[in-house]
């Protein structure tokens, strides 16, 4: 990487020790955090990038994408982003780890300090886009720094921020499977109100939490379009908290709308997709009988065998 500094230069890039560059406050953080080796620093486009080799290439790509994400949140809010968000890009999944501890978790935003984390080795494989990691973990840092006065519930801020990603979270979701169906014909959801300051840490529960979130943001959509969601985010601007921003935008308590989406969630669950959704569970279960029931006969003809045996002697 050394060796690379002049050809980066021309570039006309800033790439220099990231512990050359950054205040004091900001290093403390970013050494007791990552235990800190030799890293990277470029510059570029309105935001900043930290990070080891061999990743200068998705530095240079999350630069690129930042002035098309920027204006496109700005236009969906119609909010300023005047800020310089900085960026760091772990190679290292244990080092990521040991920060956020919830092995789902492949990135994390710092408001306070316009800082975003992104657990890179979980996206190499190119499974998840990095630009709409990228967007939704811009999103949390946009929305707070125009609602400032009040507290962003838990639940609204993933939910928004999954609504302008398409659907991406800060976790690894099986879109194949759904625990939000599962609690619908069930009935046991999680909350909101528990997912206000934050989300479980159980793996199940943290996946139903996300799931939620984005469900009732659409469904706030569904029925106010997406007009809705804006002039509640606004309200909160203006410093209402989420249920007189709620109750204003919608004419509804926050709690009947919550009820409201959990009897459209029942209304849409069926037994077919109840045992779609656990179709892998079922068959395995009538595999498992299968293996018994043979064993059982296979036990009765030896018993049966033994007894004709001792019949003949």
């Amino acid at each position: 990487m050394r060796n690379r500094k002049s050809a980066i230069n021309n570039h006309q890039s800033s790439i220099r020790n990231a512990t050359l560059l950054f205040p004091v406050a900001f290093l403390i953080f970013f050494v007791v955090s990552l235990y800190a080796g030799e890293r990277y620093f470029l510059e570029e486009n309105g935001i900043r990038v930290i990070f080891e080799s061999p990743h200068e290439p998705v530095a240079r790509e999350l630069a690129d994408f930042y002035p098309g994400v920027r204006a496109e949140l700005e236009k969906v809010f119609g909010w300023d982003l005047n800020i310089t968000p900085s960026i760091i890009l772990i190679k290292d999944s244990k080092q990521f780890q040991q920060m956020i501890k919830s092995p789902l978790t492949v990135a994390f935003a710092v408001p306070e300090k316009d800082l975003i984390v992104i657990d890179y080795s979980k996206m190499s494989a190119r499974t998840l886009s990095l630009r709409n990691i990228f967007k939704h973990e811009l999103c949390h840092l946009l929305l707070h720094r125009h609602i400032k006065s009040v507290t962003v519930p838990r639940w609204l801020d993933e939910g928004v921020a999954q609504w302008v990603s398409d659907g991406v979270g800060d976790i690894i979701l099986d879109q194949k499977r759904s625990l939000l169906n599962k609690a619908a014909f069930s009935g046991r959801f999680i909350p909101l109100g528990s997912l206000a300051e934050g989300f479980p840490r159980r793996e199940q529960d943290l996946i139903l939490a996300y799931e939620e979130s984005k469900s009732f943001v659409d469904h706030i959509i569904g029925k106010f379009g997406r007009e809705g969601v804006l002039e509640i985010l606004d309200h909160m601007k203006r410093g209402e908290n989420v249920h007189a921003a709620v109750l204003r935008s919608c004419s509804i308590p926050l709690e009947d709308l919550e009820k409201g989406w959990h009897n459209a969630l029942r209304r849409r669950i069926t037994w077919f997709t109840y045992l779609s959704y656990n179709l892998y569970e079922i068959l395995f279960a009538f595999a498992a009988l299968i293996t018994i029931y043979a064993a059982i006969r296979i036990i009765l003809k030896k018993r049966r065998l033994m007894k004709e045996m001792e019949e003949m002697e």
